[in-house]
């Protein structure tokens, strides 16, 4: 009886470390340059700063810890100026380069999974900030698939509008974690030995 309890107790502990991560993993970009037009919008040049929860680990900051570029679907409706909607699709993609222990690798590789709203903010004092918000899916660090979401705020552009071009002041994704497939096999291990106990038992 003392044995079946502590199966039961390392089966019942095993999920939970699977899950124990499951608070997603966040990553905070600066920079680059933003473009757009009715073809979509696309981000170059913006440098990963910030990245907390990966594998674990607490936040991790820097002044170059990759890279975070994407591309929208198509422009389906309102403007460039006063903010509208673009399609899903494009890319995705969010590189470490192996800085402060961020792997030196691609970290996420996906896709815009539904609209991507293009916000027009105007300030108290008549200035304006653009903020471009969409959900993503794609492929994780080791394989697996996972979902997302990303909100990239731009430079005040003063009181004039979006002309085609402007910088991002920051942007932050999140990324929902999953359980290491390698945990999963040991959950799925230890409920089947301690299924196969309990039958015995109930048999004799």
């Amino acid at each position: 009886m003392k044995r079946m309890l502590w199966l039961a107790l390392i089966a019942l502990a095993l999920p939970m470390a699977a899950f124990a991560n499951s608070g997603g993993v966040n990553f905070t970009n600066s920079g680059g340059t933003l473009t757009g037009s009715s073809a979509g919008m696309s981000l170059s040049g913006s440098v990963l700063i910030a990245v907390n929860g990966l594998n674990g680990s607490g936040l991790v900051t820097g002044n170059d810890l990759g890279s975070v570029s994407f591309s929208t679907g198509m422009w389906t409706s309102g403007s460039l100026q006063m903010g509208g909607t673009f399609m899903a699709g494009g890319t995705f993609i969010i590189n470490g380069n192996g800085t402060n222990g961020v792997p030196n690798t691609v970290i996420f590789n996906g896709t815009f999974a539904g609209p991507v709203t293009w916000s027009l903010m105007t300030l108290a004092n008549g200035t304006h900030n653009y903020t471009l918000t969409g959900s993503i899916s794609g492929t994780w660090l080791g394989g697996a698939s996972v979902n997302g979401a990303t909100v990239q705020l731009t430079i005040n552009t003063g009181k004039g509008f979006f002309n085609g071009s402007t910088t991002i002041a920051s942007g932050d994704t999140n990324i929902d974690a999953v359980p290491e497939p390698g945990s999963l096999t040991l959950v799925g291990a230890g409920l089947v030995g301690l299924a196969g106990i309990l039958r015995r038992k109930l048999k004799a």
